[in-house]
């Protein structure tokens, strides 16, 4: 884990400014889908290469990017004209790291910029769009994009490299099938120490030509000179694609193999020395939630954690047998599971149906962090919640483009 690179909004609207975005943001998020729908079909458009070496396609065929980056810049323009509204310092963190890890750079900015805009004119039209509203949009637009290039830049020079700089050639040094479907992917390590809890970027080229990226979390420990990571393959249900570049590398990654990965990046911050954990995952969400577990037992294993997990079954439920290795090896460690399905021969203790905290006793005082599908970290919010956890000692991390949901 590492701890958050403070983020903080230099400037503000003037008045004039924010008044126009008052009067205007009920009307711009009205018609968000059809803006950003219009500004991607132009962005890709005029640079297609975007599509295919950058952005996500599957999130793209989905419309979940789109709807981020809508929602987004909504959110930062309402705290900007009420500053009462908690500061967007969360999700503009998540975004940031998100960009660093990708190798974004301050020069692509002003590309979204005149697409966006473009965008914005043809879907309200000319008479709602005045100059005066333009110019309103155009400074929140770039109050939230200098304040993530400057946190960019600050990343890239924490991890010691010019901005974009991230990419490293690795080598594959073990593959292993985990029960649950999952790919572990060990390569030699690219750089600055993984910390727990964070990610790395993998590109892949794919047999269209085009080099895909996806992020995956390290579930290794730092301080060596390897590294680890998970892969979860996945399948096409109804309107969702498969995953394009975690079934390639199921299909494809073996020993001696050379991979694009980036530097590690992630935000999840560092918790207080002393203060006990409770780490809630469910499916995948359980990846860097090993990481943790994995650093806690080399540097911290006298940490209380409790460990709470929720999967549809036994089988399906990804680094399990590591989950209870790393249990067993933290003297103030506890685990507890909910499968959907119920327990099987072998699984003492299992929960049978939805993972509920109204049950479960929380050590006082504890940092939690959460990671799962976006429904579930919804869920498990509001039991945390109403169990009178405070916002600010609960820590999520989400595998979609949806950072503003947090």
């Amino acid at each position: 884990m590492t701890s958050t690179t403070a983020v903080a909004t230099k400037d503000e609207l003037s008045p004039e400014h924010a008044e126009m975005v008052t009067a205007t943001l009920p009307l711009v998020g009205a018609n968000i889908d059809e803006i950003t729908s219009v500004f991607y079909g132009r962005l890709f458009a005029h640079h297609p290469a975007l599509l295919r070496n950058l952005f996500n396609r599957g999130n793209q065929a989905q419309g979940a990017q789109q709807r981020a980056l809508a929602a987004s810049i909504a959110t930062f323009a309402a705290h900007l004209v009420d500053p009462a509204l908690p500061h967007p310092a969360e999700l503009l963190s998540r975004i940031g790291h998100k960009h660093a890890s990708l190798g974004v750079t301050a020069d692509q900015y002003p590309i979204v910029h005149e697409h966006l805009f473009a965008a914005i004119g043809e879907v309200l039209g000319a008479d709602v769009v005045t100059a005066e509203v333009a110019e309103a949009w155009d400074r929140v637009y770039w109050i939230m994009a200098q304040t993530l290039i400057d946190l960019e830049v600050d990343l890239y020079a924490e991890a010691g490299v010019s901005p974009g700089d991230v990419y490293r050639r690795a080598r594959v040094l073990a593959r292993v099938d985990d029960p649950s479907g999952a790919v572990l992917v060990t390569v030699a390590a690219v750089g600055g120490n993984p910390l727990a809890a964070q990610y790395v970027s993998v590109g892949v080229t794919l047999p269209d030509g085009a080099r895909q990226l996806r992020q995956y979390s390290i579930v290794s420990a730092g301080g060596t000179d390897e590294m680890t990571f998970a892969v979860k393959p996945v399948e096409s249900i109804g309107d969702a694609p498969a995953g394009e570049v975690s079934n390639w590398i199921r299909d494809n990654v073996r020993v001696g193999d050379l991979l694009d990965v980036t530097l590690p990046f992630g935000d999840l911050p560092t918790p207080t020395p002393g203060a006990p954990l409770v780490l809630v995952s469910a499916g995948i969400g359980v990846t860097p939630m090993i990481g943790i577990l994995e650093s806690l037992a080399v540097d911290a294993p006298d940490t209380r954690v409790q460990i709470l997990h929720a999967d549809r079954s036994a089988e399906t439920h990804p680094l399990r047998q590591r989950q209870h290795e790393l249990a067993a090896q933290l003297p103030n460690a506890s685990l507890d599971l909910w499968y959907e399905d119920g327990a099987t021969d072998g699984d003492p203790g299992v929960h049978t149906g939805w993972l509920a905290l109204g049950a479960t006793d929380l050590p006082e005082a504890a940092e939690v962090y959460l990671c799962g599908g976006n429904g579930f970290v919804r869920t498990v919010r509001e039991q945390l919640e109403a169990r009178g956890v405070p916002a600010e000692r609960v820590h999520c991390e989400l595998f979609s483009p949806d950072a503003w949901r947090l």
